[in-house]
């Protein structure tokens, strides 16, 4: 993994006739896994946030219907810009959508690890469809907008307004939440350097459904809400117990968990100087992990 912070990232500068948007990293403060669904997807409950740091996807209107995307950034390299890359199959799917549109130059500045828990990808399709309905002058209905982003994949609709919503089903339920305290509380985001598969985590769940998710305020999050994903994902990468026990010695945390099928962990504080003494101590023992220090985005 690219030993590179992500608040150190330059930016390149917009230039004139691009247009920028970023795709905000999701957390999964918890996440229950409950039955297996009919059409093989599980059922899940879990309140999604976001963060004020994300990858950076820029573009330029191109008249010839093309769409071409190129990737820098620390963890670009780690991608493939083929069709099956998502940003491409958002691109195309509106597209397919409008039945005749320009083309785009994107490029995504990498910056978030792959294959993280944190919603890199689907955050990349989400941003791209966004900015696409803006290059190309074409709005879509939301409801239209949002089953060409759960087509792309189930993170994807909560991805494109990238605000606190509980969401259920395969990530087609969503519903608006307000939690006090949450807008813009410190949160450290740690990846152990190890990318995880979601369908092998999966795979790992022992199928017990240990409940619903109750999330009425941050308290209740925080003493009742729960990651299922964990046991499986710490089985295939110990090294995610590691990183929630460093995190648990963080003086002033309010909460760590591991976000997602992993391998991201985080951890919530009341301050910044805290957060920013944990990121500290984290960077000081050289562990070669991937640390990140921001805030929860605002609704």
């Amino acid at each position: 993994m690219p030993h590179v912070e992500a608040e150190h990232v330059a930016a390149r500068p917009v230039e004139a006739g691009e247009l920028v948007e970023t795709a905000f990293a999701k957390i999964n403060l918890a996440l229950h896994v409950r039955e297996r669904r009919a059409d093989g997807y599980h059922a899940l409950e879990s309140l999604f946030v976001f963060t004020e740091l994300g990858d950076r996807l820029t573009g330029r209107i191109r008249a010839d219907g093309e769409i071409r995307l190129e990737m820098d950034g620390p963890f670009g390299p780690l991608l493939d810009g083929g069709p099956d890359n998502l940003v491409i199959r958002a691109a195309r799917a509106l597209q397919d959508h409008l039945g005749d549109s320009p083309g785009a130059d994107l490029r995504l500045t990498k910056i978030l690890p792959v294959a993280s828990g944190i919603g890199g990808g689907s955050a990349d399709a989400a941003a791209a469809l966004r900015l696409l309905m803006r290059l190309w002058n074409a709005p879509v209905a939301p409801q239209l907008l949002e089953r060409i982003a759960l087509s792309l994949g189930s993170d994807v609709p909560a991805c494109l307004g990238s605000i606190p919503q509980m969401v259920r089903g395969r990530g087609e339920i969503l519903q608006p939440q307000v939690m006090e305290g949450l807008s813009a509380m410190p949160i450290l985001l740690v990846n152990p350097g190890v990318a995880l598969s979601t369908a092998q985590v999966f795979g790992g769940w022992d199928r017990r459904d240990r409940g619903p998710l109750a999330a009425e305020g941050l308290e209740q999050l925080i003493s009742d809400g729960r990651n299922d994903l964990e046991p499986p994902a710490m089985a295939a990468a110990p090294v995610i117990a590691d990183v929630l026990a460093a995190l648990k010695t963080c003086g002033g945390l309010r909460l760590a968990r591991m976000s997602g099928s992993g391998a991201t962990c985080f951890a919530l504080f009341d301050t910044d100087r805290q957060m920013a003494e944990a990121a500290a101590a984290l960077r000081a023992a050289r562990n070669g992990w991937w640390v990140a220090e921001t805030r929860i985005r605002a609704a």
